[in-house]
């Protein structure tokens, strides 16, 4: 059996091939198991109003928010968390203290609440969702509709303990 030498040239490929299988996500540290919690969005907290009404809707109907939130590592559905819920509508801006509410998850961690159209705003139909309940780490969610004809908007939280 004989070795290949070891040259400028072939360490340096070996060198190359390694650091592209680290680019491309082939070597990744060890993490711990589990599922991560939810970063905050940028542009979530936009017009938030701490402490905003419990609802059954926002205003006319029409239109459904609706998520699931869950907790940080072993992925538990959360129930009875808050979540208020916003955004700009064929009745009202983001800003408006009536395009605002909040609702409860139920017992499967799932919230669902019916709210107007929501209609663009600075050139995106978009909502917004706030955890804010203080068990866990507040999070602002800015989910973005595929087209402003859309019916349903969905988001969802993985919260991490506060």
């Amino acid at each position: 059996m004989t070795k290949a030498p070891f040259t400028r040239r072939s360490l340096m490929a070996t060198g190359g091939a390694f650091m592209a299988a680290g680019a491309s996500g082939l070597m990744v540290p060890a993490r711990a198991a589990g599922l991560a919690p939810t970063p905050s969005m940028r542009g979530g907290s936009n017009n938030y109003r701490p402490g905003a009404a419990m609802v059954d809707r926002i205003g006319g109907g029409g239109f459904w928010m609706a998520g699931t939130v869950r907790r940080a590592g072993d992925g538990a559905p959360l129930p009875g968390q808050r979540i208020q819920i916003w955004a700009h509508t064929t009745e009202g801006h983001e800003r408006d203290p009536q395009s605002h509410g909040a609702t409860l998850t139920d017992a499967n961690g799932e919230f669902r609440l019916e709210m107007p159209q929501i209609v663009p705003a600075f050139g995106q139909p978009h909502g917004h969702l706030a955890y804010d309940s203080g068990a866990f780490e507040t999070v602002f969610l800015r989910p973005i509709m595929s087209r402003s004809s859309d019916k349903t908007l969905t988001a969802h939280f993985v919260l991490q303990p506060a």
